[in-house]
């Protein structure tokens, strides 16, 4: 287990989301403080604010995504290649773990847990060194 993965699980340990523990242990990676990753990713914890949706572990890694592939402006558009990559982050997490949705990785409906919440945020920190080289 690489560092930034034990670092993703020990956030989550202290208390942070799902989404917070994945971006938060890429901070220097891409290149921002910890503090601000922690507020710009509070809101996609559990689904996208506890809705159950989009896993946060996913979201955290896309969020990345965007940090490390966008130009900041929309003179120099990039944001083709961080859809491409924010899709290859997605799928990879999908076919690891057979859905994206946390209420269907949590097995709310069917009572079949996919994957654990720090599964979900140790398969997210790999796919995101894995496919943003971070």
């Amino acid at each position: 287990m690489t560092e930034r993965v034990q670092k993703a699980l020990e956030n989550h340990k202290k208390g942070m989301n799902c989404a917070q523990a994945v971006a938060c242990a890429f901070a220097d990676a891409v290149g921002m403080d910890e503090a601000t990753l922690f507020k710009v990713s509070e809101g996609f914890g559990a689904g996208m604010g506890g809705m159950k949706c989009t896993c946060g572990a996913v979201s955290g890694a896309i969020l990345l995504a965007g940090l490390k592939n966008s130009s900041g402006t929309p003179e120099n558009p990039t944001k083709a290649r961080t859809y491409q990559l924010s899709k290859e982050i997605t799928n990879t997490f999908e076919k690891m773990n057979g859905s994206v949705i946390c209420r269907e990785l949590k097995g709310v409906e069917t009572k079949k847990v996919l994957r654990t919440c720090d599964g979900c945020i140790e398969d997210a920190a790999k796919i995101a060194e894995a496919i943003l080289g971070l």
